[in-house]
Formats: C-alpha cells, sequence, structure tokens
C-alpha cells in the first residue's frame, strides 16, 4: 500500500522517553528500536515542514499509576528528571510540539488526548492524518490511537515504529489488530511516496 504524506498530515510520536528505554525505570522490551525509524519520520516531516508531535509522561512524584500509590507500575518519567527525558538519538527538531500528559497526581492518562491540547494544536493546523508510532504499543499508542480515530483523524499506525511491554504474552499484536480493527491503517516507511 502506497501512502502520500499531505499538507493536512502531522507525526504524533508517543512517549520515547528514556524510563521506557533498556535500563530505564520501565524498559519497554527492545524500546530504544524505535529510535531509528522514527528518526526517518522526523526526517521527511521536517523536509516538508509538516508539524511533528512528540508527547511524553510527566508524572508527579506521588501519581496515582504507581505502586506505591494503587498503580500498576514502578515509579517512572517523573516530571524534570532524567527518565523523562526523550531518548538521546531522537532526533526531534526545536519546533517539536511537546504535549505532557498524566501531570495530575489523581488522574492516569495513557493517551495523547487525554486532558491535553493535543486535539485543539491539531485542528488549529488543520491536520486531518496522524501517523503515529512510538512506545509502548499496548498502552500509550493504542489509547492514543484509538482517541485520535474516535475524534476523526485518518490514522497511520508506524509499524516500524512501535514497541510492546507484553505484560501479558501477545498483549502487543492484540492491541495492533484492535487498532487495524478500529481503522488504523499500518505502514511502514517504505509505503510512503513522497508527494505533498
Amino acid at each position: 500500500m502506497k501512502v502520500a504524506v499531505t499538507r493536512e498530515s502531522a507525526l504524533v510520536i508517543v512517549d520515547v522517553q528514556k524510563d521506557f528505554l533498556p535500563g530505564g525505570a520501565l524498559p519497554v522490551p527492545e524500546g530504544d528500536k524505535v529510535v531509528e525509524p522514527l528518526n526517518k519520520y522526523i526526517e521527511l516531516f521536517k523536509e516538508k515542514s509538516l508539524p511533528i508531535f512528540a508527547t511524553r509522561d510527566w508524572h508527579p512524584q506521588n501519581h496515582i499509576s504507581f505502586k506505591e500509590y494503587g498503580g500498576l507500575w514502578p515509579p517512572h518519567c517523573i516530571m524534570n528528571t532524567e527518565g523523562a527525558e526523550f531518548a538521546d538519538d531522537l532526533r526531534l527538531p526545536e519546533d517539536t510540539v511537546i504535549i505532557n500528559k498524566a501531570y495530575k497526581v489523581d488522574r492516569d492518562a495513557y493517551s495523547g488526548f487525554q486532558e491535553t491540547e493535543l486535539d485543539l494544536e491539531l485542528r488549529r493546523r488543520g491536520v486531518k492524518r496522524l501517523f503515529i508510532g512510538g512506545l509502548a504499543t499496548d498502552y500509550c499508542v493504542k489509547a492514543t490511537v484509538l482517541d485520535a480515530l474516535n475524534l476523526g483523524y485518518q490514522v497511520f499506525l508506524l509499524l516500524d515504529g512501535i514497541r510492546g511491554v507484553d505484560v501479558n504474552p501477545g498483549d502487543s499484536e492484540e492491541a495492533v489488530r484492535e487498532m487495524l480493527r478500529n481503522g488504523a491503517i499500518g505502514i511502514v516507511y517504505e509505503d510512503i511516496i513522497e508527494e505533498i
């Protein structure tokens, strides 16, 4: 399948943060493998002067998602810590729009749209097509993609730029199936034709 990047397109990179990479507080297996493919998409969108968004977990120290406060996860991506920084090798341009999520103590948020200005910023730029990749397939990528579809965006899931946690074996594969069932279109970089 060939996909054109149009003037109504934006790239959304989900949570490619140090704590989700090998050696981080909540590592996604092979999470670092998304960086190189995503850099290709970044370069393409940058060349075409198209908007690039990057979401990040931006948790307070006592966030509800942490185990000691009743959540599922070890402390991770605490605001203003090294673990919350984007991966060193991720080549985000200076004009990347950063979207902080899950920044309220008592509210968890997997989706980049939940209690953020992502939808508003996209609509302000006339965006209708989203190219979405990042971490983790079975949590924040899935939630962001499903919300985007519900909000009426056309969504291209970057299959070469996602990795999952797989708390239960097969979670990531099922997440991909769910996203595709709901209308996302799975692509890899080679599927893109660069007309605009």
